[in-house]
C-alpha cells in the first residue's frame, strides 16, 4: 500500500518541477510498474494482473470462542486452515490466511468485531454461532460484498432473501422442527409446550414448530419463553406454571450454554418422572458430546429424554478426523461436536470457491463505498470499509460448490440450504444415550441410515415411519399418554341440557350426580373404561321451562366457558367446525311424522292381496287349464266322458278343485299329467302368497295420509311442527328453502299430539319434522296413533363435544367404540328406551298387495305347456284320422245311422268332432279291423279282379 500511495504522490510532486521533466517520465513510468505488482490490499486504481495468483487470502471467523460451540468450532476451524495449506491441490500457490475475532455471547461486541474484521479486506467470512449476531452482520456483509458462512446460526429466518450473502454451512432449525412434529405424530400425541429462550434463535425455531405441528393437526398449546441469561429462579417460576397445564409434552429449545439448568430445576420439581414427555433440540447432544466420558451427575437429571442431534455420516474421513482430534492445536474438549465437523467443511468449502474463483481469473481486488465515503467526520473509521469488488462472484460460486466433507455431502438447494437434512433421535437412559432411529426430510423417521433410503421412492406413509423402543421419564416403557388433568384442584366442566320433554334421555335428578338419563349413563360408562380418572362436575344448561338452544350450548364449548358438553346433541357440520366430537353413540336422522286415520275392517278383506288383473287372470288360467287336460284325457279316461252337461261340470269342477288340491278325477295320458303337474305347481305358489299376504293385510293396521314423505311435504303449503332446541328448524330453513312462517316450535310431547291432531287447517300442523329417537318415543306414548312417511332423509348421529383438540374426544371416542362391541351400549339403550316401537308406515296396503308381475312368469310356462301338449294330441288325431278312410262303408255304419247310410266323397267338420269323440279303443280296434280287410282286397287286386263289384 505504501509503495502505491508513494506512486501517487510521486507524479504530482514532479509535475511542479518543469525542470525535471525528463525524471518525471521515468517516475511514472516506474510508477505504472508499480501499480502493476500491487499487491491484493491496493484500491481501486491498481491493476492486478489476472495470470498470477495472490500469494495470499484472507478469511476471518467471528464465534464466542468460550462457549459451547465454540470450544469445538475453534480447534476445527484451526485444523482445517493447516489441511488446506498442506493441500497442494487446493490454492495452489495460495496461503489461506485467518483472522479470529471473538464475539463473547454479545449482540453488541459482536457488531464491532464484525466491523474490525471487514477493515482488514477479508473475502470470506467463517460465523458467527449466534443467530441474533448473524441478523445484525448480515447487514454488513450485504453492504460489503463479502459472503457470510455460518456453521452454527439455525434460525430459519436467516434463509430469507433478505440476507443473500449468508450462507448456512449446517442444518436449518426448520427440518429439526419438523422432525420433532413427526415425532408427535408418531406418539399420536396433539398438543405440546414449547419451552426456549427468547431471543432470535428461539423465536425462529418455535414458530417453524408451530406450523409443522399444524400440518399434523397438533399444536403448542402454550409458550414458555425466558429471557437468555435469566436466573434459575425465574425458571422455576416459568416451569411450576407449565407444570399446571394440561400437556405433558415439553419441547425444550434453548442455549446450549444454559439448557442443563432447565432439566436440573424440573427434577427438583419432580418434573422427571412418569407421564412426562421431553424433548429437546440439537443443542443438549452438542453439550454431551464434547466428553469423551459419562457425567453421572448430568445423566442423572436426563433419563427418559429425547434429543435430536445432525446426522452426519460414519465415513472414513470423518473417523480420521475424530482419531486426531486429541492432537490438534486449541484443543480445550476431549472430543468434537457436530458443529465442529459443519465449521471444519465450512474452511473447505471457503477454500475450494476460492480456488475455483482464481482459476477462473478473479480478482481479489477493494474498492470504497460511497456510502462510506461521506462517515469520515465519525471517530468509529467507516471510511475505512471496503467492498469485495469479486464477492458477488465468489457467492455464486460458492452456491454451487460440491464436494463431500466431515459431515456429508456439501451442496446447496435453490433455498441455500444444505441437501439432505437428517437427525439421529437419541434416548437417554441409564449411563449412555441410545440411537432410537433417524429422521431424514426424505422418509420422515426410520430404524436405517437416511443414505440408504435415497436410492429409494420417498415413503412418508404413517405404516412406513418406525422408530425403536423408547424408556421414557420413570423407567416407563409404555407410550405416555402426554396429558392431565391441570393440577389446579377444579374438575372438568361438563354443560349438560336442562330438558322438558323426551325426558328418557337426559334429566334433572336430587341425587349426585344431579342428572340421569340414556347419555348420562353412556358417559358415565365411558368414562369408566378409561384408563385415568376425570373428575368431573354437572353443569345444567337451560332455565328447565323450555328446552335450550344446543347450538348455543356447543358455542359456549367452543369459547372455552365449559370444558365439555354432554347430552343428545346432533354431529351436523356446523358445530364440528368450532368443537370436536366423539365417536356417534347413538345414530339419528330426520323424518316426517303425520296424523293418519285407521281405515275399518271390509267384508270383502279377502279379495286384497290380489289386485283385478290378478284375479282376471288367475280364474282364466284355471278354466283354460280345466279344459286342456279334459281334451288330453277325454278319449283315454272314461272319468271325462259322458252327456255334454256332465262333461261341462266336469272340466269345472277339476278346474277349480286343484286350487286345493282336492280333484278326484285321475288323469291317465302323459301329455295330461305334465300340464297337471306344472299346473300344480303354479296353485301352489299362488295359494302360499296369498295366504302371506293376507295375513300381512289382516295384521297389520291400515292406514291413510296425505303426506308421502318429506318431498310432498316441502311442496306443499301445510305448516310443520320442530321441537324446540332442535337443530332441524334451522335446517328446514337454510337446507330446504322452507319459509318460517310455516314452521311452529313445540314444547311438549303434548303439544305433539294438540297440533297433529288439529291439523293445518284447524290451527295445528299437518306433519312434525324431528330426530328418529324423539319420534320413536313419540309413537310408542301415542299408542301409535301416528306413523312416520318416507325415509330419513338426514344422516347423523348424538356425540359428546369437546373444545377443539382435547385428548379426551379421542379417549372417549375408543372407548365409545368398547361399549358398542361388548353389549353395554344396547343394555342402556334397554333400559332406558325399550317401549315397544310402531314400525308400520302409512300406506302399507298397496305396498302387501300382490300384482300380475308377480306371477306372469309362472302362468307364461303353464300356458306354454298347455299349447305343447295340445299340439301334440292334434297332430296325434289328426294322424288317426287320415288312416281312417272315408270311402268305406264300415266306417259309416258306425258312424251314421243306418237310414243316412250312403258314401260321402269327403270328410265334414262334423265327422272330424264325432271321430275325436269316441275312445280311444274304438278307433284302435277300427283301424285294425279295417287294415285287416285291406289285405283281401289287395291280393285280389293282384290277381287281376276289381275289388269293387260291377256298377
Amino acid at each position: 500500500m505504501e509503495v502505491a500511495l508513494r506512486a501517487n504522490r510521486g507524479p504530482v510532486s514532479m509535475r511542479r518541477m518543469p525542470c525535471l521533466s525528463l525524471v518525471t517520465c521515468l517516475w511514472l513510468t516506474i510508477g505504472v510498474i508499480a501499480d502493476a505488482a500491487g499487491n491484493s490490499s491496493s484500491n481501486s486504481s491498481s491493476l492486478p494482473s489476472s495470470s498470477r495468483r495472490p500469494s495470499a487470502v484472507t478469511i476471518g471467523s467471528l464465534f464466542t470462542q468460550d462457549s459451547v460451540i465454540g470450544r469445538a468450532a475453534k480447534p476445527a476451524i484451526q485444523a482445517a486452515i493447516d489441511d488446506v495449506n498442506a493441500d497442494s491441490s487446493i490454492l495452489a500457490g495460495t496461503k489461506l490466511n485467518l483472522l479470529e475475532y471473538d464475539t463473547n455471547c454479545s449482540g453488541f461486541l459482536g457488531t464491532v468485531e464484525a466491523l474490525q474484521l471487514m477493515e482488514n479486506d477479508v473475502v470470506a467470512a467463517i460465523g458467527p454461532q449466534s443467530s441474533g449476531i448473524a441478523h445484525v452482520i448480515s447487514h454488513v456483509v450485504n453492504e460489503l460484498h463479502v459472503p457470510l458462512l455460518s456453521f452454527a446460526a439455525t434460525d430459519p429466518t436467516l434463509s430469507s432473501l433478505q440476507y443473500p450473502y449468508f450462507i448456512r454451512t449446517t442444518q436449518s432449525d426448520s427440518f429439526q422442527m419438523y422432525a420433532i412434529a413427526d415425532l408427535v405424530e408418531y406418539y399420536g400425541w396433539r398438543e405440546v409446550v414449547a419451552i426456549f429462550v427468547d431471543d432470535d434463535y428461539g423465536r425462529g425455531g418455535v414458530s417453524v414448530l408451530g406450523d409443522a405441528l399444524a400440518k399434523k393437526r397438533a399444536k403448542i398449546s402454550y409458550k414458555a419463553a425466558f429471557t437468555p441469561g435469566a436466573l434459575g429462579s425465574t425458571i422455576k417460576e416459568l416451569l411450576i406454571g407449565v407444570n399446571n397445564l394440561e400437556s405433558r409434552i415439553y419441547v425444550v429449545h434453548v442455549n446450549p450454554d444454559s439448557g442443563l439448568k432447565i432439566f436440573s430445576i424440573a427434577k427438583n420439581l419432580g418434573m422427571m418422572v412418569g407421564g412426562y414427555v421431553w424433548i429437546a433440540t440439537d443443542w443438549l447432544p452438542s453439550v454431551l458430546d464434547l466428553s469423551d466420558t459419562v457425567d453421572a451427575d448430568k445423566m442423572n437429571l436426563l433419563q427418559g429424554v429425547i434429543a435430536l442431534r445432525h446426522y452426519t455420516p460414519d465415513t472414513s474421513r470423518k473417523k480420521s478426523f475424530l482419531s486426531r482430534w486429541k492432537s490438534l492445536k486449541f484443543k480445550t474438549t476431549a472430543t468434537p461436536n457436530s458443529y465442529a465437523l459443519f465449521a471444519y467443511d465450512s474452511v473447505w468449502l471457503a477454500a475450494r470457491a476460492l480456488d475455483a474463483f482464481l482459476s477462473e481469473g478473479g480478482n481479489i481486488s477493494f474498492s470504497n463505498d460511497a456510502k462510506l465515503v461521506g462517515l469520515n467526520r465519525s471517530r468509529l473509521s467507516l471510511s475505512t470499509l471496503r467492498v469485495f469488488d469479486g464477492g458477488t462472484r465468489l457467492l455464486q460460486i460458492l452456491l454451487t460448490t460440491n464436494f463431500t466433507g466431515l459431515s456429508g455431502e456439501i451442496q446447496f438447494d435453490p433455498d441455500k440450504d444444505l441437501i439432505h437434512p437428517a437427525m439421529d433421535v437419541l434416548n437417554f437412559g441409564g449411563t449412555g444415550t441410545r440411537r432410537i432411529g433417524y429422521w431424514s426430510n426424505y422418509s420422515g423417521l426410520s430404524v436405517v441410515t437416511p443414505e440408504t433410503l435415497y436410492d429409494k421412492p420417498p415413503n412418508r406413509s404413517t405404516s412406513s415411519q418406525n422408530l425403536y423402543g423408547v424408556i421414557w421419564p420413570g423407567e416407563m416403557t409404555s407410550r405416555p399418554r402426554g396429558w392431565v388433568f391441570p393440577n389446579n384442584g377444579k374438575p372438568l366442566q361438563i354443560g349438560v341440557p336442562n330438558r322438558v320433554i323426551f325426558k328418557q334421555f337426559l334429566v334433572k335428578d336430587k341425587d349426585p350426580p344431579g342428572v340421569k338419563g340414556f347419555c348420562i349413563d353412556i358417559f358415565e360408562a365411558a368414562l369408566n373404561l378409561l384408563p385415568y380418572p376425570v373428575p368431573h362436575e354437572y353443569i345444567l344448561y337451560g332455565d328447565g321451562k323450555h328446552n335450550p338452544d344446543y347450538s348455543s350450548l356447543v358455542y359456549e364449548v367452543a369459547q372455552n366457558n365449559i370444558d365439555a358438553a354432554v347430552g343428545d346433541i346432533t354431529i351436523v357440520t356446523n358445530r364440528t367446525k368450532i368443537v370436536d366430537f366423539t365417536q356417534p353413540y347413538m345414530e339419528s336422522g330426520l323424518v316426517v311424522v303425520v296424523p293418519v286415520k285407521e281405515q275399518k275392517s271390509s267384508p270383502w278383506a279377502f279379495l286384497k292381496p290380489f289386485t283385478v288383473p290378478m284375479w282376471c287372470v288367475t280364474g282364466a288360467f284355471f278354466l283354460f287349464v280345466g279344459a286342456v287336460v279334459w281334451i288330453l284325457e277325454h278319449r283315454l279316461n272314461h272319468e271325462f266322458r259322458g252327456s255334454p252337461r256332465q262333461q261341462l261340470i266336469t272340466i269345472f269342477w277339476f278346474s277349480f278343485s286343484t286350487m286345493f288340491f282336492s280333484h278326484r278325477e285321475n288323469t291317465v295320458s302323459t301329455l295330461g299329467r305334465l300340464v297337471l303337474i306344472i299346473w300344480l305347481f303354479v296353485v301352489l305358489i299362488i295359494n302360499s302368497s296369498y295366504t302371506a299376504s293376507l295375513t300381512s293385510i289382516l295384521t297389520v293396521q291400515q292406514l291413510t295420509s296425505g303426506i308421502e314423505g318429506i318431498d310432498s311435504l316441502i311442496s306443499s303449503s301445510d305448516r310443520i311442527g320442530v321441537q324446540q332446541g332442535s337443530f332441524a328448524w334451522n335446517y328446514l330453513i337454510d337446507e330446504l328453502n322452507i319459509a318460517e312462517s310455516r314452521l311452529v316450535m313445540l314444547k311438549s310431547q303434548e303439544d305433539y299430539l294438540v297440533a297433529l291432531e288439529k291439523g293445518s287447517r284447524g290451527g295445528g300442523v299437518s306433519a312434525v319434522v324431528d330426530e328418529l329417537p324423539y319420534v320413536e318415543l313419540f309413537l310408542s306414548s301415542a299408542n301409535c296413533a301416528f306413523r312416520t312417511v318416507g325415509q330419513e332423509f338426514t344422516r347423523s348421529g348424538w356425540g359428546f363435544a369437546f373444545q377443539r383438540d382435547s385428548p379426551l374426544a379421542v379417549d372417549l371416542s375408543t372407548a365409545i367404540l368398547q361399549l358398542s362391541e361388548n353389549g353395554d351400549l344396547q343394555r342402556i339403550h334397554d333400559k332406558w328406551l325399550s317401549q315397544a316401537r310402531c314400525s308400520a308406515l302409512a300406506n302399507a296396503e298397496d305396498e302387501n298387495r300382490l300384482s300380475l308381475n308377480s306371477f306372469w312368469g309362472l302362468f307364461l310356462i303353464c300356458g306354454i305347456a298347455c299349447v305343447l301338449a295340445l299340439t301334440c294330441f292334434c297332430c296325434k288325431v289328426l294322424s288317426q284320422y287320415r288312416r281312417f278312410s272315408p270311402g268305406t262303408e264300415e266306417p259309416e255304419v258306425e258312424i251314421e245311422p243306418a237310414s243316412a247310410r250312403r258314401p260321402s266323397p269327403s270328410p265334414s267338420f262334423k265327422n272330424l268332432m264325432v271321430f275325436v269323440d269316441k275312445k280311444e279303443e274304438e278307433i284302435k280296434h277300427m283301424l285294425k279291423r279295417k287294415k285287416s280287410e285291406e289285405k283281401p282286397q289287395a291280393n285280389q287286386s293282384s290277381d287281376g279282379h276289381s275289388p269293387y263289384p260291377p256298377a
